[in-house]
């Protein structure tokens, strides 16, 4: 296979949920969207390994700070893809022109540069949940196995295990997957990975509420779990911003969502009801399984909900939760891994466009199985990052505070910064109106917002380490 099959084969999806590819034609795509399957890819996107962290987030904050918190991020998530969901046409509302996804509206309104920019932080961001998932994944099968060996050696039991071995094996499993022709449309992983989110998320929700009827009262405080010093409370306090932050946006998918409605009505009007539905949903969720994790468990809530081990029992329902987290993080990896390779493959396709070692895919064979094709590029690309992701998952096995940097880190930039910028484009707001200076300051505090985040969530990594 040369060069010109290569390139029909990168002509990838960039979408976290098995939607068209934005090298297809405008024309060439039939959508049938409603607001409906909106709102079910919405809340499919947002819910996922962050919500097992809402229960110490709250704990952190207390009982007045964490629910009051957790409602305005979901306010300004709706803020903020309400204004993206008015970019998706270009210039303007009326415009036949369409923004397919991020990176493709913020180059038409804001210039190559800032894409550059933008597409740093969006590929940092899928890279990095290959990292978050590898240590999820990893601490999900040493959960499984604790869970059995306190079912049988008894509560007290040491029964302790490794990381590093499971994140190896998860690693390996990844090199392999990575590997399988046409992942990218597989559009029923993301239905599984779909499943398995929302099992083991209302799994940890029912068990919380479950160990609130069996302790008979309400842990926690007002004013959250005490720490040994102001500082330390502090650095706590933002590591938990982090992870809320890391919890809700879905800034980067909003235009492709956007891009499977039908018109009329507009689709900017439906996205936005949409919006706002799912993540009214998605927030009563998030109070629930936040709320009664801490009620639960009060000043000894775990990190993880369900690798902490507040639960024991029934530890078979513990085992059958994890393994839903392992299969949901094995799908998800790839889904969020796919852009990336993609984006990579593409480039050094075109910057190498005469080279075999880049371009040609050859046949290959192993017995009992279908014949394959191998792309020796793509064979050593997927491998090294891969093998990156799980180097880095291995020197930080940290699920709170990874969720933390990340959420953070990208917070303002991508779920902020650029739309209101697109926004100030597309609606020609000048500035020093009303309406700029409302939007800048708005920018302004969410940016105090990922500054805080990350300097907490670095601290607690560093700590971590130093522990």
């Amino acid at each position: 296979m040369g060069r010109e099959e290569a390139e029909q084969h990168d002509q990838q999806s960039p979408l976290l949920l098995g939607f068209p590819s934005t090298m297809e034609t405008s024309e060439s795509i039939k959508r049938t969207g409603t607001i409906w399957s909106a709102m079910a890819h919405i809340i499919t996107g947002v819910i996922g390994a962050g919500v097992l962290s809402l229960a110490w987030s709250v704990a952190q904050l207390g009982w007045i700070a964490g629910p009051l918190l957790m409602i305005v991020f979901a306010l300004v998530t709706i803020v903020s893809n309400n204004i993206l969901s008015d970019c998706y046409r270009y210039p303007d509302p009326n415009s036949p022109t369409r923004n397919r996804s991020y990176l493709e509206a913020v180059k038409l309104y804001l210039g190559e540069k800032l894409q550059t920019v933008s597409a740093v932080f969006v590929h940092e961001s899928l890279y990095g949940c290959g990292i978050a998932y590898t240590i999820t994944a990893a601490g999900s099968v040493k959960a499984i196995l604790k869970s059995n060996c306190y079912h049988k050696e008894g509560h007290q039991a040491s029964c302790t295990y490794g990381d590093t071995l499971y994140m190896l094996i998860f690693g390996a499993v990844q090199i392999v997957v990575s590997q399988i022709p046409d992942f990218h449309n597989m559009k029923w992983l993301s239905v599984i990975a779909a499943i398995m989110s929302f099992a083991y998320s209302f799994i940890g929700l029912g068990l919380g509420f479950a160990k609130v009827i069996e302790n008979g009262s309400i842990k926690g405080s007002l004013s959250g779990i005490a720490a040994s010093s102001f500082a330390d409370k502090l650095w706590l306090i933002f590591q938990a911003l982090g992870d809320i932050a890391f919890a809700y946006p879905y800034s980067i998918i909003v235009f492709e969502i956007q891009d499977t409605l039908k018109s009329p009505p507009a689709e900017n009007q439906t996205m936005k009801r949409a919006s706002v539905i799912a993540i009214f949903v998605t927030t009563i969720f998030y109070l629930c399984c936040g709320c009664f994790g801490y009620a639960a468990f009060g000043d000894d809530t775990p990190g993880n909900l369900l690798t902490g081990f507040g639960f024991y029992e029934p530890y078979w329902l513990i085992d059958f939760a994890n393994a839903c987290i392992v299969l949901h993080l094995v799908g998800g990896y790839q889904i969020f891994s796919q852009p990336v390779f993609a984006v990579a493959e593409r480039w050094f396709s075109k910057k190498y466009p005469n080279s075999a070692f880049v371009n040609n895919f050859y046949g290959f064979k192993i017995p009992m199985f279908p014949r394959f094709q191998v792309n020796p590029f793509r064979l050593c690309f997927r491998t090294v990052y891969v093998i990156s992701t799980t180097i880095i998952a291995i020197l930080f096995p940290y699920f709170n505070q990874v969720l933390g940097v990340l959420g953070a880190l990208n917070f303002w930039p991508l779920t902020i910064y650029f739309p209101v910028q697109m926004y100030f484009v597309q609606k020609k707001i000048g500035t020093w109106t009303k309406k700029w200076i409302l939007l800048q300051a708005f920018s302004f505090v969410c940016f105090l917002v990922t500054v805080v985040g990350v300097v907490g969530s670095v601290e607690g990594l560093i700590s971590a380490k130093l522990s």
